[in-house]
């Protein structure tokens, strides 16, 4: 009996998946927990496995494609079943999903056939008799995105079609240097549209839902960080687990709002819930946007966890890696731009969080101390507040103790 193989719901919030990779070609066998393909969602790329032992009958769907919760992706059956009637009701109701146009579809049914053609008259290649290139959407998507020639790609998909591996492991022909010009030369830039993946789709609404719901006011306060600078030098030089600075505010504001509840809470329409425990989402720049891995515990945990934690946790959001339920739960947020040179921004909260800390630059300044001035280290970090939940003052305090804890590092230790 055939098995339909449809989309899976992989997160919380998801309402389609893209298929960032086929890992099976139409007449593959596979058995149980095999990994078919991989699934980019609205927060990571997911894998897809088969519960059941069968024959790849048909893929419905390319890489790059759309579809939405619960549409057909494939079908799995025994060799030469019937399965008319699964593509029928699939084409009748649209639950393939592929995100092709009419217009795409037929074209990839004429470039089927001018394969087919080909492939009787001459060994297979990554381009048609009509000059049409042979790849996946995907490829296509990356390529353009690359600045690479699809003519210039050689394909190692089906019949020379060309795949996501190809446009990955693509290196340009070196060309001969040319001799300088007298008029300096400019980059040509040209207009292109660049499709909206999953992640970013998600990180418009739910920024735009709370910047517009969510009444934000914030709060900066300048701090001095001569101490923990000179406290992160002497941990570093006696432990293998390199600290940060960015973990060391993490364990700072997860002490804090242990003091100062009302950070540490969420809005519920008629109630205001203060979490009892300490999670602290750390944000992580990734090509497409932010991923946001939380801290479990923060403020239980010591500063050598804590930096082994989050550089595991940044590497797998780099990667793609992170599972959903590592970036759920989170109690507060903290937004470091520091490393870019960034003194001072504001962050959008960070739903359903009350706050969120954005952390600017240690800078070299001259600082006045005991009448004379001398060289100092100062931080700036802005505190965006949701007031419905946290008004200024108490937003005012909670700085203030961070300050305190970052100015007396050794006071995180006790």
């Amino acid at each position: 009996m055939a098995i339909k193989i449809e989309m899976p719901k992989l997160s919380d919030t998801m309402e389609e998946g893209v298929i960032a990779a086929w890992n099976v070609n139409e007449g593959d066998d596979v058995e149980p927990g095999d990994i078919i393909a991989e699934v980019e969602t609205d927060k990571a790329t997911m894998e897809v496995e088969v519960f059941d032992a069968g024959k790849v009958l048909k893929i419905l769907v390319d890489e790059g494609d759309a579809v939405p919760l619960g549409g057909l992706m494939a079908v799995l059956g025994e060799e030469g079943e019937d399965i008319s009637d699964i593509l029928e009701g699939a084409d009748s109701n649209g639950a393939s999903a592929s995100g092709s146009s009419e217009d795409q579809k037929e074209e990839d049914k004429d470039e089927a056939k001018e394969e087919a053609v080909a492939s009787d008259t001459q060994p297979a290649s990554s381009a048609s008799d009509n000059g049409r290139i042979k790849a996946s959407p995907l490829a296509r998507n990356m390529a353009q995105d690359k600045g690479i020639d699809l003519s210039n790609v050689e394909g190692s998909g089906p019949e020379g079609r060309i795949i996501r591996r190809d446009i990955e492991d693509y290196k340009a022909p070196v060309r001969a240097e040319s001799a300088p010009s007298a008029v300096q030369s400019f980059q040509q830039l040209e207009s292109r549209e660049v499709k909206v993946s999953q992640m970013r789709k998600t990180i418009a609404r739910r920024l735009s839902e709370s910047k517009f719901s969510n009444p934000h006011f914030y709060e900066t306060i300048d701090i001095d960080m001569k101490q923990a600078v000179a406290a992160r030098a002497k941990m570093n030089e006696a432990n293998e687990v390199k600290i940060s600075f960015n973990d060391i505010v993490v364990k700072a504001c997860a002490i804090a709002l242990t003091r100062h509840q009302p950070v540490n809470s969420s809005w519920h329409d008629d109630v205001i819930k203060e979490h009892g425990d300490v999670h602290v989402a750390v944000a992580v720049a990734v090509e497409e946007g932010l991923m946001t891995p939380v801290i479990n515990h923060a403020d239980q945990k010591g500063l050598a966890q804590i930096s082994a934690e989050t550089r595991e946790l940044a590497g797998l959001a780099r990667e793609r890696k992170l599972q959903p339920e590592q970036m759920e739960g989170s109690t507060f947020t903290i937004s470091n731009l520091g490393m870019y040179g960034i003194e001072e921004f504001t962050a959008i909260i960070n739903p359903p969080n009350a706050c969120i800390l954005a952390v600017g630059a240690i800078r070299d300044v001259p600082v006045v101390e005991n009448g004379e001035v001398v060289p100092g280290k100062r931080m700036k970090v802005t505190l965006s507040s949701d007031h419905r939940i946290v008004d200024g003052s108490k937003a005012a305090e909670f700085l203030n103790t961070v300050r305190n804890l970052l100015e007396n590092p050794l006071a995180m230790l006790l």
